[in-house]
């Protein structure tokens, strides 16, 4: 999946679909797109991130609260 950077705008692909969606996970592993090479895997704030759309991620992935089963 692919998310947005919202400081910079640039794609990165998440590695961890699971981790997005985990309101009680604040990191997720990305992967920049940045030229042919594949970059190094990274940890970043899934806060800092947006569709590519521009829209915000849900904020059931980001806090627990927000949970419709919690």
């Amino acid at each position: 999946m692919l998310l947005q950077e919202k400081r910079t705008g640039k794609l990165v692909e998440v590695m961890d679909v699971q981790s997005l969606i985990n309101p009680v996970r604040s990191e997720i592993t990305i992967r920049a797109q940045a030229g042919e090479e594949e970059q190094e895997p990274e940890s970043q704030q899934k806060n800092n991130f947006v569709f590519p759309s521009g829209e915000d991620l849900p904020r059931c992935w980001l806090d627990i609260a927000t949970r419709p089963d919690h």
